[in-house]
């Protein structure tokens, strides 16, 4: 791999990783189609730390109060209330059980089948049904979606069933933010509220993805040489990450999931009849 395929593979998952079109699907299909080598493990590592870096920096202040939340729901008697779905009377502290719970089915499963999944990201073909998947979910989330609830409103069933879509999404070609986007709309949540979440939720997951990846990466060494290319990956994913991240907030304001939904049912059914024919 040279800079200008890093470039191109960095940018990629910068852009895909949020926007609900799938990253994983698009860095299988992408050098497939362009022939070129296949990123690697420890491009692959260094693009999602990327992702992760955009994602801690754009909630910060977010993430600041997540954590105080969760230290406070540990020490503070009376916190806990009776309500539907066993709220918090602190919303902070909620929210962060709520991500932990909702945390768990992704490591779960992706630690039970690494190697089924890893599997799959050497077959186009399945990659390409699974993004024709995923332009199904934002079509019917968007069209049956009541978009009711703000993040105050998360329920613990809110977190478990966004958890599990999220989980689905280990899988290449079913996009992460667009599975557990829809599954927030899904239970009634407004889109921007469903992005939030969705965005925070993908902290601890590609934090624990990239950590494995990291453990393999150190064990296979070698890495001095290919530091330029892996720095240009990482660098580019983190800004186009950034920025998709902004840009996806301001739109799911007014902005539907359709036309990504298009894209994904585009690019999914071209992939599929090349891999098919070729």
């Amino acid at each position: 791999m040279n800079i200008f395929q890093a470039f191109v593979l960095g940018l990629l998952q910068g852009l895909t990783e949020f926007i609900p079109v799938s990253s994983s699907g698009h860095l299988v299909l992408a050098p497939w189609a362009l022939h070129w080598p296949a990123p690697g493990l420890a491009f692959d590592t260094l693009a999602h730390w990327g992702t992760l870096t955009a994602v801690i920096i754009y909630f910060w202040r977010d993430w600041l109060r997540v954590i105080d939340g969760f230290i406070r729901s540990l020490t503070t008697r009376g916190l806990w209330r009776t309500g539907a779905g066993g709220r918090l009377a602190d919303h902070q502290s909620q929210l962060a059980w709520w991500l932990i719970i909702g945390s768990i089915p992704a490591a779960v499963l992706g630690y039970a089948f690494k190697d089924f999944f890893e599997g799959l990201f050497s077959h186009p073909t399945a990659v390409s049904g699974f993004l024709l998947i995923t332009a199904a979910i934002l079509a019917l989330s968007e069209r049956l979606g009541r978009r009711m609830r703000d993040m105050e409103g998360l329920r613990l069933a809110d977190a478990v069933l966004i958890g599990l879509a999220q989980a689905a999404a280990i899988a290449p070609g079913i996009s992460r933010s667009g599975a557990t986007i829809a599954a927030g709309l899904g239970r009634g949540l407004t889109r921007e509220a469903a992005a939030r979440f969705s965005f925070m939720l993908a902290t601890p997951a590609i934090f624990g993805a990239g950590l494995l990846q990291l453990v393999d990466l150190v064990q296979a060494g070698n890495l001095g040489r290919q530091l330029p290319i892996l720095l240009t990956g990482f660098l580019t994913a983190a800004v186009a990450g950034y920025l998709c991240i902004k840009f996806l907030l301001a739109y799911l304001r007014n902005g539907k999931l359709y036309v990504f939904a298009a894209y994904c049912a585009v690019v999914g059914a071209v992939t599929l009849i090349a891999s098919v024919v070729i």
